[in-house]
């Protein structure tokens, strides 16, 4: 059997090498990089730019002599904005394409959609966009921004630079927002602010109607406290969205909306001028002013052969995700996945913020938080931002949550650890 093995790689090898492959290279000499993003549909606004940019980064990698010696070779799916499609595009990266590891997803339906396949393949999925926490998973690692990196900070400028006292919490109807808007809302509540000063409301993907929406916002707004939108809108129905709050006159010094899902991509088809004062809070923005952005710009703007292309908060997570993949790897000196998984825990990679970026045992990473005005010109004023902070997986502002945390280091090996029961198990996984 050993030798059948053999004389069929040998085959397989030379028939391989006289094939055009990505410059030639063989088969045996490339290590296969899944990347699962949704290149069309009401994601692909967002998602498209993610692709580019794991492109762009394995690229890149390549010229340095790529991995082990190898060659990185992407292999790209679309699953369409399609949920359930995730899945599939998943095992199919895995189990017929043998990826070593994923780059992929952006809304939290389609990594929960994947998270399934993932554990039963025992394979990686890195994940590189803000999410709702409640969840630590050992296939997983998590480069976007935890709620208490992003949501909760946006909260808190708001009411202290701000002085919010009426919140409107307003986004997609699906697990993201909803789950974000439940920890945001025991958050406010825990901070003083009534029911009657909170309203929730949720549109579905793709919403377009805003008017009578926008309307609402405004005449909740007019009762005498300074009120504020906290978006968890996703995906194409942000175009639409802030449309109509130009076309209503709803201004950044009246009602500031802060976004979670909008960066400069987004923006980037948008009439801004009725929009500059209002925020959005990540992790990064391409105006951010240093040596590492710099280059990291340059490079896009080559790649693309676009110097109009803008630079956004995911794709930065994601430029940390690969790079902390590609020091596990040579670290483990193997694409194992469970040699990888064990690796990644304590790596730090620079970040393009001017410091380091960690994987912490909880497999959530270190993060600065950054606050940004919209400008005319489509792009970010940074008007606070934050040493780095340790992703959270399990909120403190939730009954279920408060008591959980996540290590995936032996002995613990657990990502819901129940420090007043002192088991593992329960809520999560």
């Amino acid at each position: 059997m050993k030798l059948k093995t053999l004389v069929s790689g040998a085959l397989l090898s030379a028939i391989m090498s006289t094939t055009a492959f990505h410059g030639a290279f063989a088969a045996d000499d490339t290590i296969k990089v899944g990347v699962l993003h949704s290149l069309s549909g009401t994601m692909a606004i967002s998602e498209t730019t993610l692709k580019d940019a794991m492109l762009m980064l394995i690229d890149e990698q390549n010229k340095k002599g790529g991995v082990l010696g190898k060659k990185l070779e992407p292999v790209v799916v679309d699953p369409a904005s399609d949920w359930p499609l995730f899945a599939e595009k998943a095992r199919e990266l895995i189990q017929k394409d043998k990826v070593s590891a994923v780059f992929g997803c952006w809304t939290s339906v389609s990594r929960k959609s994947v998270l399934p396949v993932f554990k039963e393949l025992d394979s990686i999925l890195f994940y590189p966009v803000q999410f709702e926490g409640e969840e630590s998973e050992r296939n997983v690692f998590y480069t976007g921004a935890a709620p208490n990196q992003q949501a909760i900070p946006a909260v808190d400028y708001l009411m202290k630079n701000e002085g919010v006292q009426r919140w409107v919490l307003e986004g997609t109807d699906y697990v993201y927002p909803r789950t974000t808007n439940k920890i945001l809302e025991a958050y406010l509540k825990s901070k003083g602010v009534k029911d009657e000063d909170i309203i929730i409301n949720y549109t579905p993907f793709g919403f377009s109607d805003w008017q009578t929406e926008v309307s609402k916002i405004k005449a909740f707004g007019a009762a005498g406290k300074k009120t504020a939108v906290v978006s968890t809108i996703n995906g194409d129905a942000n175009v639409p969205f802030y449309k109509e709050l130009g076309n209503q006159g709803v201004k950044a010094e009246d009602i500031p909306v802060v976004a979670f899902s909008v960066g400069e991509e987004e923006l980037a088809g948008v009439d801004t001028k009725p929009l500059v004062g209002h925020l959005a809070a990540w992790n990064y923005f391409q105006s951010v002013d240093t040596p590492a952005n710099a280059a990291f710009i340059k490079e896009w703007h080559a790649y693309t052969k676009n110097d109009k292309r803008v630079t956004n908060d995911p794709m930065e997570a994601a430029y940390i995700g690969f790079n902390m993949w590609v020091k596990a790897v040579e670290k483990a000196g193997t694409t194992d996945p469970d040699k990888v998984i064990d690796a990644l825990v304590g790596v730090s990679v620079p970040n393009l913020t001017g410091g380091y970026a960690t994987m912490m045992p909880n497999h959530y990473i270190t993060k600065p938080v950054l606050i940004g005005e919209v400008q005319e010109n489509g792009q970010f004023d940074v008007v606070s931002q934050t040493p780095a902070v340790v992703g959270k997986e399990w909120s403190d502002y939730l009954p279920d949550s408060k008591d959980l945390i996540s290590d995936w280091r032996m002995p613990m090996n657990c990502g819901n650890f129940n420090v007043s029961t002192g088991k593992c198990g329960g809520k999560g996984s």
